[in-house]
């Protein structure tokens, strides 16, 4: 196989690229390799385009969720920030990354969105260890149960709570029978 620039040469660079399911080829001699800027005598591994970070792919899924300008005014997003540590909403989209803890209740109407889009909840749910028999699933299972039942008893929703209360009692003997 000749080299697809100077044709002169046989090629012994070989290019893959795939971006958005289109892949494109390119099998060049090490002197064109060299001058398209490829080291021919450096192994490439994985490439990725020069602009790619973590954080250009959080701030990409903002603009994808609040579109090219924030969900505020551009105005109200540079004035908007956390009292603790002084970073804007608009900073955080620049950066990608929260300046504290507080930041997430300032900025918690937008972030909402953002981790229901990523993580399919907005609540974190943690994950339980297996070696530990399923009691922590069961206590957090309880926990959520009994969280259920006052809002059970808000709504007055009675005959839901009483079910509700039955199914904590009977996960309480299971936990104890364990």
């Amino acid at each position: 196989m000749w080299c697809e620039r100077c044709k002169q040469r046989p090629a012994t660079v070989h290019v893959t690229k795939i971006v958005n399911n289109h892949k494109t080829e390119s099998h060049l001699c090490a002197t064109c390799a060299q001058e398209s800027g490829i080291d021919p005598g450096k192994e490439l591994g994985f490439l990725f385009e020069p602009n790619f970070s973590f954080h250009n792919l959080l701030a990409s899924l903002l603009e994808h969720e609040f579109g090219p300008e924030s969900a505020f005014s551009p105005y109200q997003a540079a004035i908007e920030k956390c009292s603790s540590c002084g970073l804007t909403f608009t900073d955080f989209r620049n950066i990608g990354l929260l300046g504290c803890g507080d930041c997430y209740q300032a900025f918690g109407r937008s972030l909402g969105p953002l981790f229901q889009r990523i993580h399919g909840h907005v609540n974190h749910t943690g994950k339980v260890p297996k070696r530990t028999g399923g009691k922590v699933r069961i206590k957090k299972e309880i926990e959520d149960l009994r969280r259920r039942l006052q809002e059970a008893i808000r709504r007055e929703a009675y005959e839901e709570a009483a079910q509700i209360r039955d199914e904590i009692r009977a996960k309480e003997e299971k936990l104890n029978k364990e």
